[in-house]
């Protein structure tokens, strides 16, 4: 079976698969206009950090494409000023879809980059819209390569520390939190992304892989990407984490982050937390995996990240197919979304945070397209892998 995208272009065209929708139903939607991708970031129609990132640089330069080719051009492109006046605002928009994804706003950084530059440099505008569109796609690009190269370099550190503790570096078990596989980026992924590399070199035994709330993002989405590519997995309930580590042998925890501040706190998915303080009581090594772009030295620690809080009605409904599952006429699995709380329970009665903040401290390496950083003294230093 093949690998599932988030994303998929074709010239201008830039299309998502609707996440929501998943796994039982593959529906591509196509994103052609800014408010389509604002949309989809905001209700996570898409979703991961990287992808995000890709989908708002892509539809930028989808925008600006499909303007250039227009018979009757805009009056945006009547001059580099006009040009800039237009686009800023809209880096301005989709930057507020997601404000704990570090990659949306690096994305987008890029861009605005490059056009100032443009500007600055009183460049034609026609120049400078083509340099913005080269630069959208450039994200969305760039991101499987660096994914390849995180899944290596995290992969063979997994092994050799492995080996280091006294185990022969084979049949590695490996603990992944949400959804950090090809669905969050352009491919590939990035903690999902170790998983497969081990697999790839026949180093790992089994992948286990827990719920994530709000959504469901393990068992819907995680699910369907080690199955596709006949990688032995194993669903673990957010809850039963502690019971896993007593009962069997795991070897690394990796995850994803849509965060990692200064002082090297890490944002990422609701029970990241969780998972962090049960490794370092079982002592297990625990992995963060994320580009560069996902690094914010501007923000000094972990009380400085955002953490988006989620509707409470997404905590109060479960989405999936009708049990026992039969295909009506068309083959398709008819699905339904029910209510698991009182219908009397006030939406202040719900806490639905989509992140948690993991601190340092319970970080054993994080690893980024450029190698691997661990502790010295006690601290991290990434100059070597930025």
């Amino acid at each position: 079976m093949a690998t599932i995208s988030s994303i998929r272009t074709s010239g201008n065209r830039v299309e998502i698969i609707d996440q929501l929708l998943l796994p039982r139903t593959q529906e591509w939607i196509e994103i052609d206009t800014i408010e389509k991708a604002y949309e989809a970031i905001k209700s996570m129609k898409i979703r991961g950090a990287p992808a995000i990132g890709s989908l708002a640089a892509l539809s930028v330069a989808s925008h600006i494409s499909a303007s250039l080719t227009q018979g009757l051009r805009p009056d945006f492109l009547s001059s580099s000023l006009e040009f800039s006046d237009h686009i800023k605002p809209l880096l301005d928009h989709l930057f507020l879809a997601r404000l704990t994804a570090v990659n949306l706003g690096a994305a987008l950084d890029q861009i605005r980059n490059v056009l100032d530059a443009g500007v600055e440099s009183n460049s034609p505008v026609e120049e400078i819209a083509r340099e913005v569109i080269k630069a959208g796609r450039a994200v969305h690009e760039i991101d499987l390569g660096q994914n390849r190269a995180m899944g290596k370099w995290g992969g063979d550190w997994i092994v050799e520390a492995v080996k280091k503790s006294g185990g022969s570096g084979e049949e590695l078990n490996l603990m992944t939190v949400c959804n950090a596989g090809s669905l969050a980026t352009s491919g590939y992924g990035t903690a999902l992304g170790v998983i497969t590399y081990l697999f790839e070199i026949r180093k790992l035994n089994k992948a286990y892989f827990i719920q994530s709330r709000p959504y469901h993002q393990g068992s819907r989405l995680t699910a369907l990407e080690p199955m596709a590519l006949d990688i032995p997995s194993v669903m673990v309930c957010d809850s039963m984490v502690g019971s896993l580590f007593q009962h069997h042998k795991i070897d690394a925890i990796v995850v994803g982050a849509d965060s990692v501040v200064k002082n090297r706190d890490t944002a990422n998915k609701i029970g990241t937390y969780n998972a962090a303080v049960l490794a370092a009581r079982h002592k297990i090594p625990f992995l963060v995996i994320a580009p560069t772009s996902t690094i914010d030295l501007n923000t000094v620690d972990g009380s400085g990240i955002p953490v988006e809080h989620r509707p409470p009605i997404e905590a109060r409904l479960v989405r999936g197919a009708l049990y026992p599952a039969t295909p009506d006429a068309n083959g398709k699995y008819p699905q339904a979304t029910v209510m698991v709380m009182p219908l009397e329970m006030k939406p202040e009665g719900v806490y639905n945070p989509s992140f948690d903040v993991t601190p340092a401290e319970l970080i054993t390496a994080i690893v980024t397209e450029k190698g691997v950083a661990v502790k010295e003294n006690g601290v991290f230093d990434l100059e070597n892998v930025l």
